[in-house]
């Protein structure tokens, strides 16, 4: 069943997708309208980041700082600056920073948008929570819009990401990332090590073409547990 439900989406949904994608799109989704072009990575057509915003939706967000890292349409830091955070979003694709601040003034949302790369132009801040839906597979990204695909050959993204994440939190802050059963596990593990972070599974879910995974990305404990094993420490309700 499944090799049939990966041939259907392949051989029809993938290329009415494709078509469908190559113009600018009204997206709607709890009041929130946005515009999202073709550049960028669109939040309906891709489970991932509605299920990281449902997740994160059922936090306390009232006056936290909230930075999402690689925001792309902005779904995620709009919904969380209703609620009342005090939001960051960052992109690295200069079409989907133009889109952003278009959105936040579509829909009169107070968000501080920056164009970067992961945490290049970000003042140092140690924010509250961390939202990260990164790019998940192993190739060298050509154009702007493959970042939201591609973390590198070897994972350059994670490097770059594990590598400053300290400068960017405190004690009690809590960082969340998406990954899906497609991503290389192990090496991601492997480069949150490196940097002594670790990630702790706190809620998945399967869909018809993959399951997802959220993780707590936490600093590593010496002789803790290990950071090459997906971890179920926390369990969550279903969102």
């Amino acid at each position: 069943m499944q090799k049939l439900i990966k041939y259907i989406t392949n051989s029809v949904y993938r290329p009415l997708l494709v078509k469908y994608l190559s113009s600018t799109r009204v997206y709607v989704h709890k009041g929130i309208r946005l515009l999202v072009p073709p550049e960028v990575f669109h939040p309906g057509f891709f489970f991932s980041t509605r299920l990281l915003l449902a997740y994160v939706s059922c936090q306390p967000l009232s006056d936290k700082s909230l930075l999402e890292l690689g925001a792309g349409s902005g779904l995620i830091s709009l919904m969380a600056a209703r609620k009342g955070a005090s939001v960051t979003a960052s992109d690295i694709n200069p079409v989907a920073i133009e889109y952003l601040e278009l959105n936040k003034r579509r829909n009169d949302l107070p968000v501080s948008v920056i164009h970067s790369d992961l945490f290049s132009r970000i003042p140092s801040h140690a924010f509250d929570i961390i939202v990260i839906n990164p790019p998940y597979y192993s190739r060298k990204p050509s154009s702007f819009a493959e970042y939201a695909w591609f973390c590198g050959e070897n994972g350059e993204y994670f490097s770059g990401l594990f590598g400053e994440l300290a400068g960017y939190v405190h004690s009690g802050s809590k960082v969340w990332m998406i990954l899906c059963d497609g991503s290389d596990m192990k090496m991601i593990r492997k480069r949150a090590a490196e940097n002594g972070w670790e990630l702790h599974c706190v809620y998945s879910r399967r869909n018809l073409l993959e399951r997802n995974y959220i993780f707590k990305i936490e600093r590593a404990s010496p002789g803790g547990k290990s950071a090459f094993a997906i971890q179920t420490d926390e369990v969550r309700r279903r969102v």
